[in-house]
């Protein structure tokens, strides 16, 4: 994924409001001069494009695996879109998805779509605390697959409890790559370079230096 990807997916953020600047309070109970929320990804235009820069970064920077999860809620559109977007670029790859609560009639079970197995993509908005990513881990094992790593959209790229981001401590953690398609450097670059942006590029410096880690 080019820099210019990267900057490219915090501009469309911005446009559609999904990606705000302000004071915003974190659930670490920080102050943030920024706020992203890919719930706000809430139209069939916004949604198809969002989608378009998961295909391109998984396809040119994911490790090698054979089918996407999107865990409930926010990853099933993410997993079914962005398959949908892969296939346009000539690679199609099945995908399958978790309801919270079991299904006791019908199909039954809590998973839906194509069976887990082989090498499993997860596919999520944000890593704050990792619990879906835990949760996925657990339900790909289960099913006798393998986690491939993660497709996010954006990484925040700041200290969790410890001295490593929740990206990081994933990584450590599983032993697979995260993926995003934008991080923090991308946004700093994309602040420094649109004018106007001068009073909210300091403050993301700002809590960089306080909170950030790095790569």
């Amino acid at each position: 994924m080019s820099a210019q990807t990267g900057r490219d997916f915090v501009q469309f953020a911005c446009d559609t409001g999904v990606l705000r600047f302000g004071s915003f309070t974190t659930k670490a109970g920080r102050e943030s001069p920024y706020f992203f929320n890919a719930g706000l990804f809430n139209s069939g235009a916004s949604l198809l494009k969002l989608c378009g820069f998961y295909a391109e970064t998984i396809m040119e920077r994911a490790p090698a695996f054979d089918m996407l999860f999107g865990p409930a809620y926010k990853g099933i559109v993410l997993a079914a879109g962005t398959s949908m977007q892969m296939a346009q670029r000539g690679r199609d790859v099945p995908f399958a998805f978790n309801r919270k609560e079991a299904k006791d009639h019908g199909e039954g079970g809590t998973l839906i779509g194509a069976p887990l197995k082989g090498r499993v993509l997860i596919i999520d908005d944000v890593i704050s605390a990792g619990t879906s990513v835990r949760e996925s881990v657990e339900l790909i094992r289960a099913a006798g697959a393998t986690p491939a790593g993660v497709a996010i959209a954006l990484d925040r790229m700041e200290r969790g409890s410890g001295s490593l981001s929740a990206v990081q401590e994933v990584e450590r953690s599983y032993g697979m790559p995260v993926i995003a398609c934008a991080g923090l450097d991308d946004l700093l670059a994309y602040l420094s370079g649109s004018p106007g942006m001068e009073e909210n590029l300091g403050a993301v410096q700002a809590y960089r230096t306080l909170y950030g880690v790095n790569g």
